[in-house]
């Protein structure tokens, strides 16, 4: 179910949109050990967010999409968190790759099957390029999977590049990268 999202979204502080939050895209096809379906791997790792100093905000609902490239593999689970942390971008970073980890996360070769992706979509509106990390995260315009459920939680969220809501940016996206919302007991993509 989709949590409220903060005032802090929407909020205007001299003129101009008080950006305040975090956003993390959360995605799975593979059941992580333990985990009976990728639904259950995402939501144990939004679950697993307060030990590593990540507080949850908001997240929207849980979508089903098709992997990107397009492949044989299974659909993922995604959505997006909106989160607050004392942690720095890269020590945030760092401790989402963490996470990924403990979910038996291995990286073989790009756009494999996983059972947890968690990426740092935005760090409170900055702009940063580095060798480590990149926001905002540079393919998140070009992604169906991050703007419908971006767009369902804080369909106001503005790039800080393209000054685009999150809305916007969907409306702009070619056809294709199918994606539907889950129901409560829809447990595959499907």
């Amino acid at each position: 179910m989709r949590q409220a999202v903060p005032a802090s979204i929407t909020q205007k502080r001299g003129g101009a949109a008080r950006r305040g939050v975090i956003v993390v895209g959360l995605g799975s096809n593979l059941p992580a050990a333990g985990a009976a379906t990728p639904r259950a791997t995402v939501e144990a790792a939004l679950d697993s967010f307060p030990k590593f100093g990540i507080e949850l905000i908001g997240r929207s609902q849980w979508y089903a999409s098709e992997p990107v490239p397009a492949s044989d593999q299974p659909w993922f689970v995604n959505g997006v968190a909106l989160v607050r942390t004392r942690l720095g971008p890269l020590a945030l970073l760092r401790s989402l790759l963490r996470i990924e980890t403990s979910f038996g996360r291995y990286r073989s070769v790009p756009n494999a099957a996983r059972t947890l992706d968690l990426d740092l979509l935005d760090y409170d509106g900055r702009k940063i390029v580095s060798a480590e990390l990149t926001l905002p995260h540079p393919r998140l315009p070009e992604r169906r999977f991050v703007l419908a459920p971006l767009a369902d939680l804080a369909p106001e969220w503005r790039h800080a590049r393209l000054g685009l809501s999150a809305r916007e940016l969907l409306g702009r996206l070619p056809p294709g990268q199918p994606v539907r919302v889950l129901g409560e007991g829809d447990i595959t993509g499907e």
